[in-house]
């Protein structure tokens, strides 16, 4: 049997795509508290649609194959189509070319210039239909929570505050807050605001114990 040689493949086994820049994950206690905390939430409101829903962040993120370079790190960002499971980087053409729906940026000193320009203009250019922008000290950003709307134009628009001050997300379903140095995401169907981390932590230890005390009880 003889073997055909498929330059395409053998060329797009020879690129090399890092998982990883050798750089910190955050710059600050607060900033890697809004990566977790984020995502952590976004998992818990998606956990019925896994299957689905791909929820990640601060790992690297390639839009275009053959070229390592056009890559972003978004701090959390939600794709819909691909199932949840663990990746080193997130390749779209792997993924049947499925882009982020949202992409959230927590701006600190190091990078409130390329969160408004490079960043911003990248996912404009990528047609990214949400991205927001958090700011947790308040010191660079005017209000401290921005967001942004691809417009049919190819361009992104501002979203205006609702009445109650949040920032609402047509593709998650969810109204964002600014609580102070953390980032809060309310569910208006069920008029509750998502579990941060340590509440999600508490819930399942609650759950896990009331799950032993019903074994036990059913064993006396």
């Amino acid at each position: 049997m003889s073997l055909t040689f498929d330059p395409h493949l053998a060329s797009r086994r020879a690129v090399h795509y890092p998982d990883s820049d050798g750089k910190p994950m955050a710059e600050t206690d607060a900033h890697r508290f809004l990566i977790s905390n984020s995502v952590s939430a976004l998992l818990w409101h998606f956990s019925s649609r896994s299957h689905e829903v791909y929820v990640s962040g601060n790992n690297f993120f390639y839009y275009k194959e053959g070229d390592p370079k056009a890559r972003l790190s978004p701090d959390t960002y939600v794709v819909f189509g691909p199932e949840q499971r663990d990746r080193n980087s997130y390749k779209s053409w792997e993924e049947g070319d499925a882009l982020p729906a949202v992409v959230f940026e927590f701006t600190s000193k190091k990078t409130q210039k390329e969160d408004v320009s490079d960043k911003m203009q990248t996912y404009e250019q990528l047609r990214i239909p949400e991205y927001f922008l958090f700011d947790p000290t308040g010191d660079y950003l005017k209000p401290s929570l921005r967001g942004y709307r691809m417009t049919p134009l190819g361009m992104y628009s501002p979203i205006a505050p609702q009445e109650n001050g949040r920032l609402a997300s047509e593709q998650l379903g969810l109204e964002l807050a600014a609580d102070g140095v953390r980032l809060r995401f309310f569910n208006p169907a069920t008029g509750e605001f998502l579990p941060t981390l340590a509440e999600a932590q508490s819930e399942i230890a609650r759950l896990r114990a009331e799950l032993e005390q019903l074994r036990r009880t059913k064993n006396d």
